[in-house]
Order: structure tokens, then sequence, then C-alpha cells
């Protein structure tokens, strides 16, 4: 069979399929770039969309994020992880946060959230959130024999498992680091036509991400004070002289004659203007006037989310229709102090993405933004004595109007860390609580890419190694199906 490979999604081979391509006599930058073949009625809307990723560095410990309740299951998780005298959460504790879907998990599973996310909780409990279970990359569907095979070429693995830097970078691109265009950029070469002001249609508040760049979407950055600027240039004088300001601001936006000045120049040209664009649309919307005065203090992910929002209040300056927006938040690597320093995290989490919700539905684009999260890989379930290690699959939230909320997705895995071949009960771990995904990243992507507008055959491609999430043409079956489901 000929799956389609990680690595087949790069910028290299993209230029190498457009040369092949390069027949049609088109004088384009990209003969066959997804926004030149992208411009599809779906991004001709009157409407506006936004996707936002909260990408957690590190790793997130999924047990204890999204936590066994029911008492079969919570028992076998304090076991594994030795009580709380060990790494596992009281399960008293977890009864503020015990999540209650609309239609019940079957085996009377039950979860709760880590007891720091009563935001979250309450958002899940009224509909606006959804979990979606066991999330991880692959690069075809695994069943645990087969991740036990040695045939890599029918059972492909993705590179460079358990590894922080790769596995950041396979989220966020489906490829290891070194990757040049994220799928999230990819989105973002297909609505690049549907805003007056290209340039602002990738927006990450937390510096450079692969996630953001695509074929000719730019990851434009800004802080969470707003643009970011050129002192020399931007303040009003320079040694307290405007007119060496003047001259300074001339010569780095001034036409050269050597072509890597000129570029250089052309992109600071570029930052000024766009800076000012920036300026002038957050300003209309204060960080201290409601809605943007209600997000929690001392907590950067909520800064970054405040920025996001603002952002999105002044889509109209901007000139957009479509945006993906991308935020973080770290300290996830736990493999000690697991138990006193995972609850800041989740309740910085929890309370900068409540706050995030509420701030959309005050500017009435709840059913119009969507926010989820990722991470590096899930952790072991297996306790290594005050912490937790690298893992794979791992547990997630989409938040939204648009979620089909106070819902699990996916597959419940068992709470077990078995690797046992002959244990028919335990398919989903691959060792000390690792877990096997049961749902792929492209199908968790391609889900939220299809909400945004992206088209089917957008999403795979005409032919094999194109498209947004070119692995999504390995699933499309009954058990993995392309589309999720829990958006509306």
């Amino acid at each position: 069979m000929n799956f389609i490979q990680p690595d087949k999604h790069t910028r290299r081979a993209f230029l190498q399929r457009s040369g092949q391509l390069a027949f049609t006599g088109a004088a384009l930058p990209l003969a066959m770039n997804l926004a030149a073949f992208g411009e599809a009625a779906a991004f001709d809307a009157t409407d506006y969309k936004a996707l936002v990723c909260i990408f957690m560095y590190g790793g997130n410990d999924y047990a204890n994020t999204v936590v066994p309740y029911d008492n079969a299951s919570y028992n076998q998780y304090s076991t594994i992880r030795g009580g709380t005298s060990g790494i596992a959460l009281a399960q008293g504790a977890l009864t503020p946060t015990l999540l209650n879907p609309t239609t019940a998990l079957t085996g009377g599973r039950q979860y709760a959230l880590h007891p720091a996310m009563t935001g979250m909780a309450n958002l899940f409990n009224t509909g606006k959130a959804a979990v979606q279970l066991n999330v991880g990359p692959l690069v075809v569907p695994l069943t645990r024999a087969q991740y036990n095979s040695s045939n890599r070429v029918l059972y492909p693995l993705p590179p460079k498992l358990f590894s922080h830097n790769d596995q950041q970078s396979i989220w966020q691109s489906s490829s290891p680091e070194g990757s040049t265009i994220g799928w999230g950029g990819n989105i973002g070469d297909l609505a690049l036509s549907a805003n007056t002001n290209s340039l602002f249609t990738c927006i990450s508040v937390t510096g450079n991400t692969v996630f953001l760049s695509g074929d000719s979407a730019l990851s434009y950055q800004v802080g969470t004070g707003g643009p970011v600027n050129i002192g020399s240039v931007t303040n009003s004088s320079v040694y307290n002289s405007a007119a060496v300001k003047n001259t300074l601001a001339t010569l780095v936006q001034q036409t050269r004659p050597h072509v890597l000045e000129n570029e250089y120049n052309r992109v600071t040209t570029r930052q000024i203007t766009s800076g000012q664009g920036v300026k002038t649309a957050i300003d209309l919307f204060p960080a201290n006037t409601a809605p943007f005065n209600a997000f929690p203090t001392n907590n950067n992910l909520a800064d970054q989310l405040k920025m996001v929002a603002r952002l999105i209040a002044g889509r109209s300056s901007l000139g957009t229709k479509r945006q993906v927006f991308f935020v973080s938040i770290g300290g996830f690597d736990l493999h000690d102090n697991l138990i006193s320093q995972q609850p800041v995290l989740m309740q910085r989490l929890s309370e900068a993405m409540t706050a995030f919700y509420n701030a959309t539905v005050t500017l009435n684009v709840a059913d119009k933004v969507t926010a989820f999260t990722a991470s590096d890989f899930g952790r072991t379930l297996s306790s290594n004595g005050d912490g937790s290690d690298h893992g794979w699959g791992s547990h997630h939230f989409m938040v939204g109007g648009a979620v089909k909320g106070q819902a699990f997705y996916g597959t419940p895995p068992p709470v077990s860390v078995t690797n046992s071949t002959t244990d028919a009960n335990d398919q989903w771990h691959v060792g000390q609580g690792r877990l096997l995904p049961s749902t792929a990243v492209d199908q968790y992507a391609g889900t939220l890419a299809k909400w945004f507008g992206v088209s089917d055959l957008e999403l795979i491609g005409a032919t094999a190694g194109q498209g947004v999430l070119p692995k999504l043409r390995n699933f499309g079956s009954a058990a993995y199906p392309r589309d999720l489901g829990f958006m509306r």
C-alpha cells in the first residue's frame, strides 16, 4: 500500500510538485500552491470564522487532566499512580468537576476534570466544550499488534516518537523538527483571498511557530500588548532628535539595489505599516474595557487570549473574515513535582479559556470562534515516583459555540499499563500507560478545518501528497472518519 508518509508534507516536496505542473505556463510564484487552487466558494463568505490553537508545551499529563471517575476505573487509575501518596488525585476532590455528557459513555465510564478546572468543567456541562479522547499523531490507523510489528512499510509510525521538539512539530506540521509548513498555515493559504489584508490571516501571540507558516501565508507576530514595534522608527525621537529618527526611518524602508538589503527593508516597511494597522484596530477595544477587563491577571495565557479577543473585535478594521491564531503555555514537562505544579497550569488554562469564551459571547462571535488545545504528547499513566514520563496519545478540549459540546468524542481507553499482545481488552496501550492514539491529529485537524471552510478535496488534495492534511487520505473508514463530528 502507498501510504502518505509524514516527511512528504514539506516545502521541498510541494515545490517539486509545483515544478511538475509548470507546463501550465502560468507565471505564478507557486504554480499549484494551496492559495491558487483554493480560492473556493467556501472562502468567498461574508461571515467571520477563527480557529485558535492553544498549545501546551512540554507534554501535558492526560490522566490528571481528564481523570477516570467511575469507581472501577478510578480504582485502577489510583493503583497505577500510587494512590494519593503518589500522583493520583483524590476521587472526592474530583466531584465538583465531574463531566455530565448528554449521552453517557458505555460501560458506566465517567470522567472528571482536574479539580483546578472548574471553569472548563462548567463549559463542558453547559454544552460549550467537548473532549476528544486519545488523539495523537498517526500515519495510518494502527492496532497494538501492528505497532509491535517490524513491518514499517505496511505499518509506518510517526517519526521520532516521544521527542519533545519533533512531536511538537509533528502535531503542528505533520513533519518532525525542521519542517517549514504547518497545517494552520496551509489553512491560511486557502483563506488569503477572503481577507482584504492577507497579512493578518495567521497571527501568533507567542512568537515564531511552524503551525502558522504556509506556502504563501505568513505568521504575523504580535505581543500581549500589541504590535512588535521597531523603536528607532516608531519612537517620537532618537537621541532626542526627530531628525535622526526620520533619517533612520528612511534608511530602513527605502528601496535598495542589493537583493538582501532590499528584502530586509521591504519586511521592515511591512512591519511598520502593519503595526500601525494593528494598533488602530485594538485601540478601538481597550484592554481595560469589557469584556477584556474580565480576563484573569498574572496569567500569560490569558494575556495572549485577551489580545486574540481584541484582534477579533477589531476584525473589520483589519479587513479579515478568516483568521488562524496561535497561543501557548509552557511548563508541562513534569517528570517531577506533577502534583504541586500541574494544578497551577490547569487553573491558568481553564480560567484563560473560560474568559476567552465569555469574551466571544459578549462580542457576539461565540459560534464563529473555535478554540482547541494541543500538546507535544500525553504522558505515561504509570508514575515514575513524582511525575510521569513521555507518552503518545492524549485528551484535548474544543471550546466554542459551534462545538457540539457536552460530549466525548473518540474511544475511552482502558485504564491499564499492560503491553501484553494477548490482552484483548487493552488495545490502546503500548507500555507504561502510553496511549496508542485511537484518533489521529489529522482527523482532529481535518474536522476543525472543514468547519472553517476547507473542502474535502482541499483537505486531502487531488492526488497523493497534496492538500492541507496529506495523511488524512490514509483515513476515512467508519472507525477512523475524516470528520469526527464535533463541529456543527
